[in-house]
């Protein structure tokens, strides 16, 4: 049963991911903005739901691998992620190579670092 709401999660994430990657990126040419987003907003979802679970018990194993391993693994991209830098580098963009790499790690560790800061203040 558990392998099915990972399946529907995925269903769920992965088309939320097209959907909003596709609508911030409209309109950037080169940079990859609409990965970088959808990983700072899952980043940000994933430390909700992982520290709500841990510290407030909020969420049982059954809706904690829905949404952590389900929809929001499918919903954030480290490969997309890790093709579209390499393809700023094969453009010899190193700027927005750099910004692209230092932007992902930073935005996405601070938004666990808020999800983590918004539960404990629940």
């Amino acid at each position: 049963m558990i392998f099915l709401w990972i399946g529907i999660g995925g269903f769920i994430g992965a088309i939320l991911r097209y959907w909003i990657s596709g609508w911030i990126q409209a309109g950037a040419v080169t940079f990859p903005i609409g990965t970088l987003a959808v990983n700072f907003i899952g980043s940000f979802f994933l430390a909700l739901v992982m520290f709500l679970s841990e510290f407030k018990g909020y969420f049982n194993e059954e809706t904690r691998i829905f949404l952590s391993i389900g929809l929001l693994g499918s919903f954030t991209t480290m490969s997309t992620f890790s093709y579209e830098s390499f393809k700023l580098l094969e453009q010899q963009e190193h700027l927005l190579f750099s910004v692209n790499i230092i932007g992902s790690v930073v935005l996405t560790l601070i938004a666990i670092y808020l999800g983590k800061i918004i539960t404990l203040n629940l």
